[in-house]
């Protein structure tokens, strides 16, 4: 699953119901296509094929002068289960790649549409599974002499094991920062950001 569906998901929540034109745009102010990766040909291809998942359902349709007509769609039922499922699975689960990455700065954009107390646990998850990840590659730096692998190789091992360290202390100073009250979350009074836009 990419950054891309999630945020896409998140907007057109966001806004009770959002056409194409308008996602890509509120992404791009974002510059999520830097941080997440998101192509602007992606949010369209996301929108048809949640569609025909029934994530989505067609809100409206507007007649757009000198081009398509604007289709605006809204979440279903199903689509506000994954938006939660891919925010929740993308905050807990470490995954150390690119695409882990993207989806991680996606997940973190929602982050207050979630309760305070689920926000943590899922964090806290995380945190769990980053301290394998350093036991792995602390064990690999401090054994990968008896490999026979070139000397350099260690360097490899020290970025790695580098790179979750700092993962994890950002990690346990935003558990501290959610946990003291810092922003405002879905479950607080006030506007939370990525919460539903109230419908009149």
């Amino acid at each position: 699953m990419s950054a891309t569906r999630l945020l896409v998901l998140g907007v057109v929540r966001m806004h009770g119901s959002a056409h194409g034109y308008q996602v890509r745009r509120e992404l791009l102010t974002w510059s999520a296509d830097k941080w997440a990766n998101v192509a602007p040909g992606s949010i369209y291809h996301a929108l048809r094929k949640m569609e025909t998942e029934q994530l989505l359902e067609v809100a409206s349709t507007e007649a757009h002068p000198g081009g398509p007509d604007r289709t605006a769609y809204r979440l279903t039922e199903d689509g506000e289960t994954e938006f939660q499922l891919l925010l929740a699975r993308y905050l807990s689960e470490s995954d150390d790649s690119a695409q882990g990455a993207y989806r991680l700065a996606a997940a973190v954009t929602f982050l207050t549409a979630l309760p305070r107390t689920r926000a943590v646990n899922l964090l806290r998850h995380r945190l769990t599974e980053l301290a394998g990840q350093h036991a792995n590659a602390q064990n690999l730096l401090d054994t990968s002499d008896d490999w026979g692998q070139p000397e350099h190789v260690h360097e490899l091992y020290r970025l790695w094991l580098t790179s979750v360290a700092a993962q994890e202390e950002w990690l346990r100073e935003l558990v501290t920062r959610l946990e003291t009250g810092k922003y405002t979350m879905a479950d607080d009074d006030g506007d939370a950001f990525g919460a539903p836009t109230k419908q009149i």
